[in-house]
C-alpha cells in the first residue's frame, strides 16, 4: 500500500508563505531550498513551493481544494488563523457559516480558510475525523 508523505502547495512568496504557514501550524518548519518550505505534519510534509524562487520559468496556480489537518486543540488553530489574518470563506447557503467552528453533517468539527495564494485549507478537530 502506498504512503502519501508529501503535499505540495502552490505559492508567489515563499517568505511570506513561510511566516503564515509557521503561524498558522504553530512550527517554524524549514528551508529546504530557495523556493521551499517544509513543515512536518506527523509524517506528512506540506511543502509550500515558490516555483519562481526554486528556478522554475512558470508560477504555479492555487490548489483547486482543501487539504484537509487534522488537530488536538480547534480552537488553539482557528485562534491562530485569526492571528495570521487568514482568509475566512463565506458558507454556503442554508449551510453551516465556514468562517467558524462547525459540526459538519458528517460529524467532523472544522472551519476553512484561504491562505493569502488562494489555496483552501481546511482543520478538523482530531477526534471528529471522518474516515469514510
Amino acid at each position: 500500500m502506498a504512503r502519501l508523505y508529501r503535499v505540495i502547495l502552490p505559492m508567489s512568496n515563499i517568505e511570506a508563505a513561510a511566516q503564515f504557514y509557521a503561524a498558522i501550524l504553530g512550527s517554524p518548519g524549514r528551508r529546504v531550498s530557495s523556493g521551499r518550505h517544509y513543515f512536518d505534519c506527523k509524517g506528512t510534509i506540506l511543502a509550500c513551493y515558490d516555483p519562481i524562487a526554486d528556478g522554475d520559468r512558470h508560477q504555479v496556480p492555487a490548489n483547486p481544494e482543501h487539504i484537509y489537518l487534522a488537530v488536538d486543540d480547534i480552537d488553539d488553530a482557528f485562534a491562530r488563523c485569526n492571528a495570521a489574518h487568514a482568509d475566512f470563506p463565506r458558507g454556503r447557503t442554508g449551510g453551516a457559516p465556514l468562517a467558524e467552528i462547525a459540526k459538519r453533517p458528517w460529524g467532523e468539527r472544522s472551519f476553512y480558510v484561504q491562505d493569502p495564494f488562494g489555496n483552501p485549507v481546511c482543520f478538523v478537530e482530531r477526534p471528529t475525523m471522518f474516515t469514510g
